[in-house]
């Protein structure tokens, strides 16, 4: 091989590598792109409040994305916070939104507004009806309810029914009927008295007759 020969096979080198370096930029930007789309989508990816049927409770009950039951604290109301101790929270983890941004989304049977509570903390807590959301760490997965009717932080803790989602679930009444009361037997009528007996009228003691005297 000639001087010029190599000379034009290494002049042709750089312009064979120049596609490949472009492919790899491109391929390095797709990715780069790639990532910040899934970061953003999972920055404002939508929050749903949902609906599942509770067979400890037998009710359709409100839960969050994944199925785990939601509660509310009675009496506590967005304007009234009863839960803000870290204590509490650590029992009771809020439902929470990264951004105020974040769209609300209510799923079949849930009924009532959604709306975010920006506590004094700077956490974004979902609210529905005005009532803040909760979860119970005592609940382990899906469909557990263990944190119903506890007594705890200023109040009690209760799920909320899928429909009317306003109204907390109170603890079920007993629907055993009321014996009913046996109507008391009428009295009878009282007995009238036996009209007493004429009291005898006494005998008048009779006049002994005088003795008649001896005549002499």
């Amino acid at each position: 091989m000639s001087a010029s020969q190599e000379q034009q096979l290494a002049r042709s080198l750089p312009s064979r590598r120049r596609p490949r370096l472009i492919i790899g930029i491109a391929v390095a930007t797709f990715a780069l792109c790639a990532s910040l789309v899934a970061i953003a989508l999972a920055g404002g990816g939508s929050v749903v409040v949902s609906s599942a049927s509770n067979a400890k409770l037998g009710k359709q009950i409100v839960v969050d994305g994944r199925g785990r039951t939601l509660y509310v604290l009675q009496p506590e109301s967005t304007h009234h916070l009863l839960c803000k101790s870290s204590a509490c929270l650590k029992f009771w983890p809020p439902l929470t939104v990264r951004s105020s941004k974040t769209p609300l989304k209510a799923g079949p049977g849930v009924r009532g507004r959604l709306a975010i509570l920006r506590r004094g903390n700077g956490v974004l807590q979902v609210t529905l009806g005005g009532l803040p959301l909760y979860r119970y760490a005592g609940d382990s997965a899906k469909g557990e309810a263990n944190g119903q009717n506890i007594h705890t932080f200023g109040g009690t803790w209760h799920v909320l029914p899928a429909k009317g989602a306003a109204s907390p679930m109170t603890p079920a009444t007993s629907t055993t009927p009321a014996a009913t009361p046996t109507t008391p037997a009428t009295p009878a009528p009282p007995t009238t008295p036996t009209t007493p007996a004429a009291p005898t009228t006494p005998t008048t003691p009779t006049t002994p007759s005088p003795t008649p005297g001896y005549g002499y």
